[in-house]
């Protein structure tokens, strides 16, 4: 009787494993073996508080790129291009300077990885910085990581990335931005 309790511990172990195993490789969860994945480190665990965690793979982002498909084609166009999205957000319930220099540090560790700045804003006490890597005139992966003394948001987008989809998904979403207009090279 204890071996046929045993066989079936490890038969329920194994189980459970595989169907872990299956689920993200099916692409529940954002993949980490794509170009534009990009390996973050954490803030500070005595200096912030984690509050949400998001990673999204490609079967989910596909799924909702088809159930938004005719009602909002820029966005569900964007999402077909996705591979993964993983955004984190952090309160800051410890020291925020040390929290600053981790997203300093983040970044300078990025671009050391071959991830381009896009855009560096510093004002008071607040920073953001994008990044972006790509492959020939191909965007791959798009980074952004901000800080202030409350709050901490790191999100980084995987796939096929197609600027000219950025304005009409902010169009779409009703996000007050500036007109900005993509470059071409020709």
């Amino acid at each position: 009787m204890r071996t046929l309790v045993h066989k079936t511990g490890l038969l329920r172990a194994g189980l459970i494993l595989s169907i872990i195993a299956l689920l993200t490789a099916c692409g529940i969860t954002a993949p980490r073996n794509n170009e534009g994945y990009a390996n973050l480190d954490s803030l500070g665990l005595f200096d912030t508080d984690r509050k949400f965690a998001l990673s999204i793979g490609p079967a989910v982002l596909n799924f909702a790129a088809f159930a938004m498909d005719e009602d909002e084609p820029e966005t569900a166009a964007l999402l077909r291009g996705l591979d993964g999205v993983r955004i984190r957000i952090y309160e800051i319930d410890g020291d925020a300077e040390r929290v600053a220099l981790k997203v300093k540090n983040m970044s300078s560790r990025l671009r050391k990885e071959n991830w381009q700045p896009v855009m560096l804003v510093q004002e008071d006490d607040e920073q953001t910085h994008m990044l972006m890597r790509s492959k020939g005139e191909q965007i791959q992966g798009l980074t952004l990581i901000t800080s202030d003394d409350e709050e901490a948001v790191v999100i980084n987008l995987m796939g096929h990335l197609d600027p000219r989809h950025f304005t009409d998904v902010m169009d779409a979403l009703e996000v007050d931005a500036p007109d900005v207009k993509v470059a071409t090279l020709e």
